[in-house]
C-alpha cells in the first residue's frame, strides 16, 4: 500500500527561499538609507555653523561669543563671553568648555540663537543649552589657532606635528568610527588625520586630540570629529 508522504517540494522551498532574500535585502536597503541619514545630518552641523557666524557678522559687524556690545544688538538678556578679550575678532574658549565657564566658545550659541540664526535655549542655565549632534553628543566650536596647546586636533605627518587648520574650528564628538569615515568622505578628502576634517579620541577639555588614520579608525569606537573652516 503506498503511502503519500508530506513536505515541501523544491518549488515552495525556492520560493520561501526568495522571500527571505528580498526580506533581508530589504532590512540591509534600509539600514543603509538610515545610515547615510546620519551622516548627512552630521555634516549638516557642520555646514550650518558657518552661515551662523556669517550672518552675525553681516547684522551687527562683530563676531558672535567675541561681541563686545550683545546687550545693544540682542537685547538686555544677552551675556558677554569672558575670559577673553572681547571685540578682537576669536572665539576664546574652548569648543567644550563647561556652560558655567561662559567663555566666548560658549556664548556663542546664545548669540547666534537671540539672533533668530540658529535655535535652541538661550538661557545657560537651560539643561538643553548645549547643542548636540544626532547621536546626542555635544557640538562646539572655537577659533582656529596654529599653536600645539591650544588647538582641538593635532597631526603628525613625517614626524612633523601641526594643529588643524580654519579660521575656526568645529567640533562634533561621540560619532562612531563607520560613521566617521563615511562623513570624512563626504565632505573632506577620505583622511581623518588629514585635511581640513580629522577625527580623535575625546580628551580633557583644553587638551589636544591627536588625529587617528582612517586605517585605525574601529568601527564601533566613538569618535570626536573636528573641521576646519
Amino acid at each position: 500500500m503506498k503511502r503519500n508522504q508530506s513536505g515541501f517540494t523544491l518549488i515552495e522551498i525556492a520560493i520561501v527561499l526568495v522571500i527571505i532574500g528580498l526580506l533581508l535585502g530589504g532590512v540591509l536597503k534600509g539600514q543603509e538609507l538610515i545610515n547615510s541619514a546620519k551622516v548627512k545630518n552630521l555634516g549638516t552641523d557642520f555646514r550650518n555653523i558657518p552661515v551662523y557666524i556669517y550672518g552675525y557678522q553681516d547684522k551687527f559687524r562683530a563676531l558672535p561669543g567675541d561681541d563686545a556690545n550683545p546687550t545693544a544688538h540682542l537685547g538686555s538678556v544677552a551675556v558677554s563671553g569672558v575670559g577673553g578679550t572681547l571685540g578682537n575678532g576669536v572665539i576664546e574658549g574652548n569648543w567644550n568648555d563647561p556652560v558655567t565657564s561662559k567663555s566666548e566658545a560658549i556664548v556663542f550659541w546664545q548669540h547666534v540663537r537671540l539672533a533668530n540664526l540658529a535655535t535652541g535655549a538661550t538661557d545657560l542655565a537651560d539643561p538643553s543649552y548645549m547643542p548636540t549632534n544626532n547621536a546626542g553628543s555635544p557640538i562646539g566650536i572655537q577659533s582656529g589657532t596654529s599653536s600645539l596647546t591650544a588647538t582641538p586636533m593635532t597631526t603628525t605627518v613625517g614626524g612633523t606635528t601641526t594643529a588643524i587648520s580654519g579660521s575656526y574650528v568645529i567640533c562634533s564628538s561621540g560619532i562612531l568610527g563607520k560613521f566617521v569615515k563615511q562623513l570624512d568622505l563626504q565632505m573632506d578628502d577620505g583622511n581623518t588625520a588629514g585635511g581640513s576634517m580629522m577625527a580623535g579620541q575625546t580628551t580633557a577639555v583644553g587638551t589636544p586630540m591627536t588625529a587617528v588614520p582612517t586605517a585605525s579608525i574601529v568601527d564601533s569606537s566613538t569618535y570626536t570629529v573636528c573641521m576646519g573652516v
